[in-house]
């Protein structure tokens, strides 16, 4: 999919897309609306009349089936088994393997983003007084927010030293028709790029993207890494760009929408409260000033939103994703672990269940040290670790491994490191507590009595019933049956 028009058509024709031709409005009742939908599972919402002249997308990707939709994938590990080729290329052996090792190199080439002489995100573009956010039916999401906030951004600097790109999704509190605050963390690349700049630092935001393009502005990629490019190997072919109209940096050329400004170095205010996907209000804290001196949009432009708070909001696809397409990565760096999942509930950085191939006494401890520092899983609150049977993505199973195997005496480990900008835990702000269990079967080496031996049925006995089944007269399917107990 080439843009945001082609996305929607698509879920119009998938049946995953719901006109809202009532007005309705951007404070607080859209976010209403769109929190029920989400949590009941239901579709994307184009609300065509949000007291404003622009309609308003949110509710994208709030589904499983609409997030493969998006990747165009069957499952999220295709994603990741795309990825994961890429990554374990190894010196071809035969001539066959140097054909396939020529193709992936080939598909890389071809993602780099491509620059065009024009595009329709510039058929319109504002300067000076015409400028007003204002204009925008940008949302006021919750009760507490400071004001409106600006929630599906792709944020485009540059690394003032090597002059690399990044792209990232950082929400923006409007503070009048022409400035709004930019929450770049502490831990987060824009960040970074901004402390780099001498003086004045050029910014674009571009607003409603292809799909794929949209989720690689969230994704946490290395800084070296281009977001663009990864969106245009996800995607198949590269993402257009077109040189911005008022600063040094290309834009993509299909947005609906881009913002063109700078940020002043030491131009702070204070940005907050704002709702976010903790379930908590993020108290006020400093942050900069985005000055925003053109805005360049398509005919008729959709303006992109989504909405975050207590999950499961439409974020949790998103994240999840994220889990799948970068797993193989995580193996690369760990390669003793089978899965994992970081748990919607938790917000995804609060807590990481794992299986692991365990093959030595200590090895769970070592896969939690691990965890905890690779890139932004360096945030992680908790780590479960389990055998390599144990389907991290079953709770249930996971909590009676937990339940079974621990000794907290022997198996709790903990520690302290850094946290997430937006834990309201710990005593002290970025940094905190802890905590690794130990979930996986011990030996005498760890210090353990003989472990007794599993329940199972045989394989024998269940195969017997499962051929009987209809037999019994018990009406659902016995593996039905198993997965309701299991609940």
């Amino acid at each position: 999919m080439r843009d945001l028009r082609e996305w929607i058509a698509l879920l119009e024709r998938e049946g995953e897309l719901v006109r809202i031709s009532a007005e309705v409005d951007p404070r607080l009742e859209i976010t209403e609306i769109t929190d029920r939908v989400v949590k009941s599972g239901g579709p994307a919402l184009l609300s065509e009349n949000p007291k404003s002249s622009y309609p308003l997308l949110i509710n994208q990707f709030g589904t499983e089936r609409r997030m493969y939709l998006a990747l165009g994938v069957d499952s999220l590990d295709d994603a990741g088994k795309r990825v994961g080729d890429v990554l374990e290329m190894q010196p071809p052996q035969g001539i066959a393997e140097k054909v396939r090792g020529l193709k992936k190199l080939k598909s890389i080439a071809d993602s780099q983003p491509k620059r065009v002489r024009s595009g329709p995100s510039q058929e319109i573009v504002l300067t000076g007084d015409e400028v007003d956010l204002n204009a925008l039916p940008i949302q006021t999401c919750w009760p507490g927010d400071a004001a409106p906030f600006i929630t599906l951004p792709a944020v485009i600097t540059k690394d003032p030293r090597t002059g690399g790109r990044n792209v990232g999704m950082y929400r923006m509190q409007v503070l009048d028709g022409r400035t709004t605050a930019m929450h770049w963390q502490i831990h987060k690349d824009g960040r970074a790029d901004y402390l780099l700049a001498d003086g004045r630092m050029d910014v674009a935001v571009a607003l409603g993207l292809d799909p794929i393009t949209a989720y690689t502005a969230s994704a946490p990629l290395p800084k070296h890494v281009d977001e663009l490019m990864l969106a245009g190997f996800l995607r198949g072919e590269p993402v257009e760009l077109v040189p911005a109209k008022t600063v040094d940096l290309d834009v993509p050329a299909n947005a609906e929408i881009v913002l063109e400004g700078y940020i002043a170095k030491d131009d702070l205010t204070s940005e907050g409260p704002f709702g976010d996907h903790t379930g908590y209000y993020t108290p006020p804290e400093l942050f900069p000033v985005f000055h925003v001196e053109a805005i360049t949009m398509r005919r008729d432009a959709i303006y992109p939103s989504i909405v975050v708070g207590k999950p499961p909001a439409e974020d949790a696809w998103l994240g999840k994703a994220t889990e799948r397409i970068f797993l193989p990565a995580i193996r690369m760096s760990v390669p003793e672990l089978v899965d994992y999942d970081l748990p919607v509930a938790g917000a995804f950085h609060n807590c990481c269940l794992v299986s692991i191939r365990k093959s030595y006494p200590g090895q769970a401890q070592k896969v939690m040290h691990a965890i905890w520092g690779l890139g932004l899983l360096s945030l992680t609150k908790a780590v479960v670790v389990v055998d390599e049977w144990v389907d991290v993505h079953d709770y249930e199973e996971v909590f009676f491994r937990v339940g079974a195997n621990v000794d907290p005496k022997r198996d709790v480990l903990i520690s302290e490191g850094p946290l997430d900008h937006l834990d309201h835990a710990p005593s002290m702000q970025f940094y905190g507590g802890k905590i690794g269990i130990d979930a996986t079967h011990k030996g005498p080496a760890e210090g353990a009595r003989p472990w007794p031996e599993e329940i199972r049925m045989s394989d024998e006995i269940r195969r017997l019933v499962d051929e009987r089944w209809d037999e019994y007269g018990l009406g659902a399917p016995a593996e039905a049956l198993r997965q309701l107990l299991r609940r």
